[in-house]
C-alpha cells in the first residue's frame, strides 16, 4: 500500500483540487481508491441531487480513513519486527 496516495486524495478533495484528483485516480495502483474517487468525481460534475454528491463523498472519505488505517498497522507490524 502506498500511503501517500491516501494522504493526496485526502488533501487534494480538501483543497478541491478536482484536476489533481483526477490524476491520482489514473496513477493509483489501488484500484478501490480509483473507483471511489471516480464516483465522487463523476457524481459532483454530474449530479443536480447533492445527497448523491455528499454519499460519494463520504463514501470516498471513509475509503481513505480505512486504508490509511490499514497503511499504519502494517507499517508498524514490520517496525517492530
Amino acid at each position: 500500500m502506498n500511503k501517500t496516495d491516501y494522504d493526496r486524495a485526502l488533501y487534494y478533495t480538501h483543497r478541491s483540487e478536482w484536476d489533481n484528483l483526477l490524476i491520482l485516480m489514473v496513477r493509483t495502483h489501488d484500484h478501490f481508491l480509483s473507483k471511489k474517487i471516480e464516483q465522487f468525481l463523476h457524481a459532483y460534475n454530474f449530479e443536480h441531487d447533492y445527497s448523491v454528491i455528499e454519499k460519494n463523498l463520504y463514501s470516498l472519505l471513509r475509503y481513505i480513513d480505512h486504508a490509511n488505517e490499514l497503511a499504519e498497522d502494517e507499517w508498524n507490524h514490520t517496525t517492530t519486527m
